[in-house]
């Protein structure tokens, strides 16, 4: 299956303006009579399509397929050569025609396709150039004077054919980076998009795991709480009384679960605030719902990332929530110190401890877990029945310079 002739605009609308305006004082230098026979043009038809053609050529340039470029190029050659044998005066232009035929080889070939029409345009007005110098002899005593005209003329050509052709390395170099560029940033914009979507998912699992953690399991037995009262209310009031008191603090607990889990949906915790003063409120809530108040030490010389202090300050938070809700602890204590090699975080509790390899998702350890990775740390957890538990994270020092 034969693959299609593919084309596209031309890049540069400036360039083509410049080449028709060329081309149009060309059209008409051939078509207006002159005085001399030497001068005038034969077939000013003839001339004047080839002229247009070559002209109209500049709207579509071929891409992909190699030998359709190189047949697009065949023909653009064929018509400046018609021109320079009918064209009359318009061959004075032919310097400038072959300066149009090398910038429109730099925008279809590679830079080896483009030095050798380069060359091969050098050759050809070498030859017009010759063939015109025939036409009108000269005297002995201007034969020299004429001669160093003619190779000034051929150097001043070739040097303008090579700036053309840097020119238009140059201006396509940018325009290649400028789009290269473009394209990185439109990839790392959706990167980022990517990347936002995925830490708003993630948090979104996280209150969800709270939410069912907590506010389920707070449902779950007040509802049951509720059927006890109802089936006792009529036999035993009094004993009905005692479920239903209990399933008042049920419902005060899981509307208390329902606030925090809401207040951790904030989009910036840290906002107007320092770590030290985040984890502060922390610890005063904590505090307020388990009686006693943990031991933190938080030892920072400078300031940390954004996105650092966010994951510190919900890994302590998950912890915390953890520690009230499961471990039944008398004592915790946290430890935020730096060190040469990196930042270590460090909870620690006095509870009944668990199996973390038999239960990892009710904890919300995977939470903490993935919120570690994210940021390029290392997560540990050591924990037992019956010994409490004792979780660190380790962020490289490499991550804390970012």
């Amino acid at each position: 299956m034969k693959r299609p002739i593919k084309f596209h605009n031309h890049p540069f609308r400036f360039l083509l303006y410049l080449e028709w305006i060329l081309l149009a004082i060309a059209t008409i230098s051939a078509v207006m009579p002159y005085p001399s026979p030497k001068f005038s043009s034969r077939f000013p038809e003839i001339a004047t399509a080839s002229l247009i053609i070559f002209g109209l050529m500049g709207l579509r340039l071929p891409t992909g397929n190699k030998i359709t470029k190189i047949i697009y190029t065949a023909f653009e050659v064929l018509l400046i050569l018609i021109t320079g044998f009918v064209g009359g005066r318009a061959s004075r232009l032919f310097p400038f025609i072959y300066i149009i035929l090398v910038t429109r080889s730099c925008l279809i070939f590679n830079l080896s396709g483009r030095l050798v029409v380069t060359f091969i345009s050098f050759i050809l007005f070498l030859l017009t150039l010759q063939q015109r110098l025939h036409n009108f002899p000269v005297s002995p005593q201007a034969q020299e004077r004429f001669q160093f005209f003619t190779l000034s003329l051929s150097l001043l050509f070739g040097l303008s054919l090579i700036f053309v052709l840097l020119l238009m390395n140059t201006v396509l170099s940018e325009r290649q980076s400028r789009e290269e560029l473009a394209i990185a940033n439109e990839k790392l914009r959706q990167y980022a998009l990517r990347i936002e979507n995925q830490a708003t998912l993630e948090e979104r699992n996280r209150i969800a795991r709270e939410i069912h953690d907590s506010l389920g399991h707070s449902l779950t037995a007040l509802n049951l709480q509720l059927e006890t009262a109802l089936k006792l209310s009529q036999s035993n009031p009094s004993k009905a009384q005692s479920f239903l008191a209990r399933a008042k603090e049920l419902g005060s607990k899981a509307l208390q679960d329902v606030r925090q889990s809401i207040s951790t949906m904030r989009s910036h915790p840290l906002q107007e605030q320092s770590l030290e003063q985040a984890v502060r409120g922390l610890l005063e809530d904590f505090q307020h719902a388990n009686g006693f108040s943990p031991i933190c030490i938080i030892n920072l010389e400078d300031s940390l990332p954004n996105e650092l202090k966010t994951a510190i300050y919900r890994i302590i938070q998950e912890s915390l929530t953890n520690i009230s809700k499961h471990a039944q602890a008398t004592e915790v204590r946290i430890e935020l110190d730096k060190t040469p090699r990196s930042l270590r975080l460090t909870i620690e509790d006095n509870g009944k401890g668990f199996d973390f390899k038999q239960n990892t998702t009710g904890f919300g350890l995977q939470s903490m877990r993935d919120r570690t990775l994210a940021i390029g740390g290392v997560f540990n957890i050591l924990s037992a029945p019956g010994y409490g538990c004792k979780i660190t994270v380790d962020i490289p020092q490499m991550r804390l310079n970012k």
